[in-house]
Protein backbone atom coordinates (compact mmCIF):
# COMPACT_ATOMS: atom_id res chain seq x y z
CA UNK A 1 0.00 0.00 0.00
CA UNK A 2 2.66 2.52 1.01
CA UNK A 3 6.47 1.79 0.18
CA UNK A 4 8.34 1.02 3.58
CA UNK A 5 5.46 0.38 5.54
CA UNK A 6 4.17 -2.87 6.78
CA UNK A 7 0.26 -3.41 6.91
CA UNK A 8 -2.24 -5.84 7.30
CA UNK A 9 -6.47 -5.09 7.53
CA UNK A 10 -6.99 -8.38 9.38
CA UNK A 11 -8.44 -8.23 12.67
CA UNK A 12 -7.40 -9.30 15.79
CA UNK A 13 -9.24 -12.54 15.51
CA UNK A 14 -8.35 -13.35 12.06
CA UNK A 15 -4.66 -12.88 13.09
CA UNK A 16 -4.77 -15.12 15.85
CA UNK A 17 -6.33 -18.01 13.62
CA UNK A 18 -4.26 -17.44 10.87
CA UNK A 19 -1.37 -18.48 13.89
CA UNK A 20 -3.41 -21.22 14.86
CA UNK A 21 -3.42 -22.50 11.73
CA UNK A 22 0.37 -22.38 11.65
CA UNK A 23 0.72 -24.02 15.07
CA UNK A 24 0.51 -21.64 17.35
CA UNK A 25 -2.47 -21.26 19.40
CA UNK A 26 -2.51 -17.54 21.15
CA UNK A 27 -5.27 -15.47 22.60
CA UNK A 28 -6.50 -12.12 21.08
CA UNK A 29 -4.38 -10.89 24.27
CA UNK A 30 -1.06 -12.41 22.81
CA UNK A 31 -1.43 -10.99 19.63
CA UNK A 32 -1.99 -7.90 20.60
CA UNK A 33 1.39 -7.92 22.09
CA UNK A 34 3.13 -9.38 19.28
CA UNK A 35 1.51 -6.17 17.30
CA UNK A 36 2.97 -3.95 19.38
CA UNK A 37 6.32 -5.22 19.87
CA UNK A 38 6.50 -5.07 15.71
CA UNK A 39 5.05 -1.29 15.87
CA UNK A 40 1.78 -1.92 14.18
CA UNK A 41 -0.96 0.58 15.72
CA UNK A 42 -4.33 1.41 14.28
CA UNK A 43 -3.82 4.91 12.44
CA UNK A 44 -5.65 6.31 9.78
CA UNK A 45 -4.56 8.14 6.18
CA UNK A 46 -3.22 11.65 7.42
CA UNK A 47 -3.91 14.24 4.57
CA UNK A 48 -0.40 15.69 4.08
CA UNK A 49 0.94 15.24 0.70
CA UNK A 50 0.14 18.09 -1.68
CA UNK A 51 -1.25 17.77 -4.99
CA UNK A 52 -0.02 20.31 -6.40
CA UNK A 53 4.12 22.17 -5.87
CA UNK A 54 4.02 25.56 -7.23
CA UNK A 55 7.98 26.34 -7.48
CA UNK A 56 7.65 29.61 -5.11
CA UNK A 57 5.90 27.42 -2.50
CA UNK A 58 8.64 27.50 -0.22
CA UNK A 59 9.33 31.82 -0.59
CA UNK A 60 5.68 32.43 0.16
CA UNK A 61 6.52 30.80 3.14
CA UNK A 62 9.37 32.36 4.04
CA UNK A 63 8.01 35.74 2.88
CA UNK A 64 4.46 35.19 4.71
CA UNK A 65 6.34 34.41 7.94
CA UNK A 66 8.54 37.55 7.31
CA UNK A 67 5.77 40.02 7.06
CA UNK A 68 4.24 38.61 10.41
CA UNK A 69 6.98 39.09 12.19
CA UNK A 70 7.27 43.08 11.16
CA UNK A 71 3.62 43.22 11.77
CA UNK A 72 3.78 42.00 15.12
CA UNK A 73 6.65 43.97 15.97
CA UNK A 74 5.04 47.12 14.92
CA UNK A 75 1.67 46.22 16.66
CA UNK A 76 -0.86 46.14 13.71
CA UNK A 77 -3.34 43.82 13.51
CA UNK A 78 -2.56 40.16 11.63
CA UNK A 79 -6.13 38.40 10.53
CA UNK A 80 -6.26 34.46 9.37
CA UNK A 81 -9.70 34.36 6.83
CA UNK A 82 -11.55 31.31 6.01
CA UNK A 83 -14.76 29.80 5.28
CA UNK A 84 -16.35 26.11 6.51
CA UNK A 85 -18.10 24.21 4.77
CA UNK A 86 -21.85 25.68 4.06
CA UNK A 87 -24.13 23.27 6.48
CA UNK A 88 -28.38 22.43 6.05
CA UNK A 89 -30.19 23.34 9.03
CA UNK A 90 -32.84 20.64 10.05
CA UNK A 91 -32.36 16.73 12.03
CA UNK A 92 -29.83 16.06 9.57
CA UNK A 93 -27.26 13.09 11.63
CA UNK A 94 -23.69 14.86 12.07
CA UNK A 95 -20.17 12.71 13.16
CA UNK A 96 -19.63 12.84 16.74
CA UNK A 97 -21.41 12.10 19.97
CA UNK A 98 -23.40 13.64 23.09
CA UNK A 99 -24.51 12.74 26.26
CA UNK A 100 -27.78 12.30 26.17
CA UNK A 101 -30.78 10.20 28.14
CA UNK A 102 -32.22 8.64 24.73
CA UNK A 103 -31.12 8.34 21.44
CA UNK A 104 -31.21 11.02 19.06
CA UNK A 105 -33.90 10.69 15.80
CA UNK A 106 -32.08 12.20 12.90
CA UNK A 107 -33.52 12.17 9.08
CA UNK A 108 -32.62 8.42 7.32
CA UNK A 109 -30.93 10.53 4.04
CA UNK A 110 -29.03 14.37 3.41
CA UNK A 111 -31.89 15.01 1.14
CA UNK A 112 -32.44 18.91 1.56
CA UNK A 113 -36.16 18.67 0.90
CA UNK A 114 -36.58 18.41 4.56
CA UNK A 115 -34.40 21.37 5.16
CA UNK A 116 -34.73 24.29 8.12
CA UNK A 117 -32.13 26.72 5.70
CA UNK A 118 -28.39 26.45 5.57
CA UNK A 119 -25.52 28.28 7.75
CA UNK A 120 -22.29 29.51 5.82
CA UNK A 121 -19.35 29.44 9.01
CA UNK A 122 -16.62 32.18 8.02
CA UNK A 123 -13.89 32.44 10.23
CA UNK A 124 -11.27 35.50 11.19
CA UNK A 125 -8.91 34.43 13.92
CA UNK A 126 -6.44 36.85 15.37
CA UNK A 127 -2.91 34.81 16.59
CA UNK A 128 -1.50 37.35 18.61
CA UNK A 129 -4.65 37.97 20.69
CA UNK A 130 -5.86 34.39 20.78
CA UNK A 131 -9.25 35.00 19.29
CA UNK A 132 -11.73 33.96 16.80
CA UNK A 133 -14.32 36.01 15.22
CA UNK A 134 -17.47 33.70 13.52
CA UNK A 135 -20.09 35.07 11.00
CA UNK A 136 -23.03 33.37 10.74
CA UNK A 137 -24.65 33.38 6.93
CA UNK A 138 -27.94 32.37 5.50
CA UNK A 139 -27.34 31.84 1.98
CA UNK A 140 -24.05 31.44 0.19
CA UNK A 141 -20.11 32.13 0.50
CA UNK A 142 -19.43 35.01 -1.57
CA UNK A 143 -16.60 37.44 -1.84
CA UNK A 144 -19.52 39.78 -0.67
CA UNK A 145 -19.97 38.18 2.08
CA UNK A 146 -16.44 37.76 3.07
CA UNK A 147 -15.89 41.51 2.65
CA UNK A 148 -18.69 42.38 5.04
CA UNK A 149 -17.55 39.61 7.34
CA UNK A 150 -14.16 41.51 7.63
CA UNK A 151 -15.81 44.89 7.95
CA UNK A 152 -17.84 43.68 10.77
CA UNK A 153 -15.26 42.52 12.36
CA UNK A 154 -13.63 45.73 12.48
CA UNK A 155 -16.17 47.43 13.28
CA UNK A 156 -17.32 45.73 16.36
CA UNK A 157 -13.70 44.45 17.28
CA UNK A 158 -10.71 45.09 15.65
CA UNK A 159 -11.35 49.16 15.69
CA UNK A 160 -10.74 48.65 19.71
CA UNK A 161 -8.43 46.14 19.87
CA UNK A 162 -6.11 48.13 17.18
CA UNK A 163 -7.25 51.81 17.90
CA UNK A 164 -4.09 52.80 16.08
CA UNK A 165 -4.17 50.92 13.80
CA UNK A 166 -3.22 52.22 9.87
CA UNK A 167 -2.47 48.64 8.17
CA UNK A 168 -3.45 45.38 8.72
CA UNK A 169 -2.22 41.64 7.42
CA UNK A 170 -4.66 39.16 6.30
CA UNK A 171 -3.58 36.04 5.48
CA UNK A 172 -5.79 34.17 3.09
CA UNK A 173 -6.27 30.38 0.86
CA UNK A 174 -5.36 30.85 -3.05
CA UNK A 175 -8.90 30.06 -3.47
CA UNK A 176 -12.64 29.86 -2.64
CA UNK A 177 -14.44 33.17 -2.08
CA UNK A 178 -11.07 35.12 -0.88
CA UNK A 179 -9.11 33.22 -3.55
CA UNK A 180 -5.86 35.16 -5.44
CA UNK A 181 -7.84 35.33 -8.56
CA UNK A 182 -10.87 36.87 -7.93
CA UNK A 183 -10.65 40.30 -8.86
CA UNK A 184 -14.53 40.87 -7.19
CA UNK A 185 -12.46 40.21 -3.87
CA UNK A 186 -9.83 42.70 -4.26
CA UNK A 187 -12.96 45.06 -5.06
CA UNK A 188 -14.11 44.01 -1.95
CA UNK A 189 -11.77 44.92 0.39
CA UNK A 190 -11.45 48.04 -1.41
CA UNK A 191 -14.74 48.78 -0.21
CA UNK A 192 -13.81 47.93 3.28
CA UNK A 193 -10.65 49.71 2.97
CA UNK A 194 -12.67 52.94 2.01
CA UNK A 195 -15.16 52.59 4.88
CA UNK A 196 -11.99 51.67 7.63
CA UNK A 197 -9.22 53.84 7.08
CA UNK A 198 -7.12 50.67 6.85
CA UNK A 199 -4.06 49.68 4.31
CA UNK A 200 -5.10 46.34 3.55
CA UNK A 201 -2.07 43.88 3.09
CA UNK A 202 -2.95 40.22 1.62
CA UNK A 203 -0.64 37.44 1.59
CA UNK A 204 -2.09 34.01 0.10
CA UNK A 205 -0.56 31.04 1.24
CA UNK A 206 0.53 28.57 -1.89
CA UNK A 207 -1.94 26.54 -3.84
CA UNK A 208 -2.62 22.91 -2.38
CA UNK A 209 -1.54 24.42 0.72
CA UNK A 210 -4.23 25.38 2.76
CA UNK A 211 -3.81 23.34 5.88
CA UNK A 212 -1.03 25.69 7.12
CA UNK A 213 -3.33 28.94 7.36
CA UNK A 214 -3.15 29.48 11.07
CA UNK A 215 -7.29 29.56 11.26
CA UNK A 216 -7.30 25.80 10.24
CA UNK A 217 -5.86 24.53 13.12
CA UNK A 218 -6.44 27.40 16.00
CA UNK A 219 -9.95 27.90 15.51
CA UNK A 220 -11.72 25.70 13.35
CA UNK A 221 -11.28 22.35 14.86
CA UNK A 222 -12.90 23.84 17.95
CA UNK A 223 -15.80 24.70 16.28
CA UNK A 224 -16.35 21.51 15.03
CA UNK A 225 -15.88 19.86 18.33
CA UNK A 226 -18.85 22.23 19.93
CA UNK A 227 -20.77 20.88 17.03
CA UNK A 228 -20.02 17.54 16.77
CA UNK A 229 -23.05 14.86 17.51
CA UNK A 230 -25.45 17.79 17.74
CA UNK A 231 -28.31 18.38 15.32
CA UNK A 232 -28.20 21.96 14.20
CA UNK A 233 -31.64 23.44 13.54
CA UNK A 234 -31.02 27.05 13.47
CA UNK A 235 -28.78 29.71 12.96
CA UNK A 236 -29.31 30.96 16.78
CA UNK A 237 -28.46 27.29 18.14
CA UNK A 238 -25.33 27.32 15.79
CA UNK A 239 -24.73 30.52 17.08
CA UNK A 240 -24.93 29.36 21.06
CA UNK A 241 -22.88 26.67 20.35
CA UNK A 242 -19.45 27.70 18.55
CA UNK A 243 -19.31 30.94 21.26
CA UNK A 244 -18.48 27.90 23.75
CA UNK A 245 -15.61 27.15 21.26
CA UNK A 246 -12.61 27.70 23.85
CA UNK A 247 -9.65 26.20 25.07
CA UNK A 248 -7.33 26.17 27.93
CA UNK A 249 -4.53 27.87 26.08
CA UNK A 250 -7.21 30.82 26.45
CA UNK A 251 -8.60 30.93 23.10
CA UNK A 252 -12.08 33.13 23.31
CA UNK A 253 -14.76 32.98 20.34
CA UNK A 254 -17.14 35.87 19.16
CA UNK A 255 -20.02 34.69 16.94
CA UNK A 256 -22.22 37.10 14.97
CA UNK A 257 -24.80 36.46 12.02
CA UNK A 258 -25.27 38.35 8.92
CA UNK A 259 -29.07 37.73 7.45
CA UNK A 260 -28.05 39.79 4.31
CA UNK A 261 -28.43 37.29 1.61
CA UNK A 262 -25.34 36.67 -0.84
CA UNK A 263 -26.13 35.64 -4.58
CA UNK A 264 -23.79 33.96 -6.94
CA UNK A 265 -22.58 34.68 -9.78
CA UNK A 266 -22.71 38.50 -9.48
CA UNK A 267 -19.92 40.10 -11.47
CA UNK A 268 -16.98 42.70 -10.46
CA UNK A 269 -18.33 46.25 -11.31
CA UNK A 270 -14.30 47.07 -12.35
CA UNK A 271 -12.88 44.82 -15.44
CA UNK A 272 -9.21 44.63 -14.59
CA UNK A 273 -7.34 44.92 -10.84
CA UNK A 274 -5.14 48.19 -12.41
CA UNK A 275 -8.95 49.86 -11.78
CA UNK A 276 -8.62 49.44 -8.20
CA UNK A 277 -6.60 51.18 -5.33
CA UNK A 278 -4.59 48.39 -5.29
CA UNK A 279 -0.29 47.56 -5.24
CA UNK A 280 1.01 44.08 -6.16
CA UNK A 281 4.40 43.29 -4.74
CA UNK A 282 7.36 42.55 -6.27
CA UNK A 283 7.46 39.96 -4.65
CA UNK A 284 5.43 37.25 -6.27
CA UNK A 285 3.01 39.35 -7.05
CA UNK A 286 0.05 37.04 -7.90
CA UNK A 287 -0.30 36.40 -3.85
CA UNK A 288 1.28 39.52 -2.14
CA UNK A 289 -0.38 43.03 -2.69
CA UNK A 290 -1.59 45.67 -0.84
CA UNK A 291 -5.20 47.72 -1.22
CA UNK A 292 -5.75 51.22 -0.55
CA UNK A 293 -8.27 53.38 0.82
CA UNK A 294 -8.56 55.91 -2.14
CA UNK A 295 -7.95 58.65 0.08
CA UNK A 296 -4.58 57.49 0.47
CA UNK A 297 -4.33 56.27 -2.96
CA UNK A 298 -4.53 59.56 -4.28
CA UNK A 299 -2.17 60.84 -2.70
CA UNK A 300 0.71 58.07 -3.40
Amino acid sequence: MQEGVRWTNLTRPEIAARLGDEGFTVSVTVVDRLLDQAGLGYRKPQKIKTMTRHPQRNAQFQHIAELKRLYAKSGEPILSMDVKRREILGDYARSGRVLCSAPLSAWDHDFPTHSRGAVVPHGIYDPQLNEGYVHLGASHDTSAFAGDCLLDYWRCYGCRRYPQAETLLLLCDAGGSNGCRRLQFKEELGRVADLTGLCIRVAHFPTGCSKYNPIEHRLFPHLTRVCQGVLLRSLEQVRQLMRKAKTATGLRTFVRTLRRTYETGRKSIVAAADQLCLAFDEIIPEWNYVVFPKEIWEVI
